[in-house]
């Protein structure tokens, strides 16, 4: 349901501030600006105000939520038996884009885990939310303010246009400085794994922790692991160069089919920022098919790949 006259708020008000915090404690969702994506936010003690999250989202209920918090101070309330290289890790990036798996502590219910005996936490680097986690003396569950599988909102509108009236207020703490979703990495294996690519690289927690770090198996386990996932309406094709690209679109124009090309590979910084806005503007232009230019398979080039694969496999 779409409702235009859902508030969006001043996230660097005290007015729109105290009335999120009375809201999320009266067991109501908002949306939260971080510097990743939009959240879905819910007090993480609330289990009926957890349970709105996944009716909202319609995402299966075994689907573990990331728990944010305020601080690195807080990681031992929540989690137990952190392993040494976690907590370097943790210190030295947070607040900031990457989520760590570890063992849950007793303040972690079973909804946020789904039932699992692991919880994924971090700290978002964004001064709105940090103000508002600040101010609860609780941690927040918060993931992307959006449908399951669908494309993750970078702006406030996006929340309304996605979720309406589903969410009591939207904080607006203007476009996400990154723009997609943090890298998790898994510690509660011999060897950590990362279960999903963000703007954290394997390169950099390596550097940090002096360890070695292994490409995800098993089961989905965390947000963002299925093969179909950040899908617009629009079909996407990818290309690996912009001629390739070309090529592709003027064989799809030339079968009568609406199509642009997605190329801000020369600057990934800029690729990440813009990703899911331009999917979202093309879908809102009724585009049929968006052909992507994948960006370098480095950095934060590997997060966006990640994404645009997911995307092209949900659309086809």
């Amino acid at each position: 349901m779409t409702n235009q006259s859902t508030q969006i708020l001043d996230g660097d008000a005290e007015s729109g501030i105290n009335l999120a915090i009375q809201n999320l404690r009266d067991n109501l969702l908002i949306g939260l600006p971080t510097e990743t994506v939009y959240g879905l936010a819910a007090l993480a003690s609330s289990r009926l105000a957890i349970a709105k999250i996944f009716k909202v989202k319609e995402r299966p209920t075994n689907h573990p939520l990331i728990l944010h918090l305020a601080s690195y101070a807080d990681l031992d309330k929540w989690t137990v038996n952190v392993p040494d290289y976690a907590r370097t890790l943790c210190n030295a990036i947070w607040p900031g884009p990457l989520t760590v798996i570890l063992q849950r502590s007793k303040n972690v219910c079973d909804e946020i885990t789904g039932f699992r005996e692991t919880v994924a936490v971090r700290v978002p680097n964004h001064r709105v939310a940090l103000k508002l986690l600040n101010s609860l003396n609780d941690g927040l569950v918060a993931p992307s303010a959006n449908r399951f599988g669908k494309v993750s909102p970078t702006t406030a509108q996006h929340v309304v246009d996605d979720l309406g009236s589903d969410v009591s207020l939207v904080l607006d703490g203007g476009v996400c400085s990154v723009g997609v979703e943090s890298t998790i990495l898994d510690c509660t294996l011999s060897t950590p794994q990362i279960l999903r690519y963000g703007a954290v690289t394997t390169e950099q927690i390596k550097s940090i922790c002096e360890i070695d770090i292994d490409l995800s198996t098993g089961e989905s386990r965390a947000s963002g692991m299925l093969e179909k996932h950040y899908a617009p309406k629009c079909r996407v094709e990818l290309a690996e160069t912009s001629d390739q690209a070309q090529t592709i679109l003027n064989s799809l124009i030339e079968n009568g089919l609406t199509a642009r090309v997605l190329d801000y590979s020369s600057d990934v910084i800029f690729y990440a920022q813009e990703l899911y806005a331009s999917l979202r503007r093309a879908d809102s232009l009724n585009i049929d098919v968006v052909v992507a230019v994948m960006p370098p398979n480095y950095g934060l080039g590997v997060a966006i790949r990640d994404r645009l694969t997911k995307a092209s496999t949900a659309t086809h």
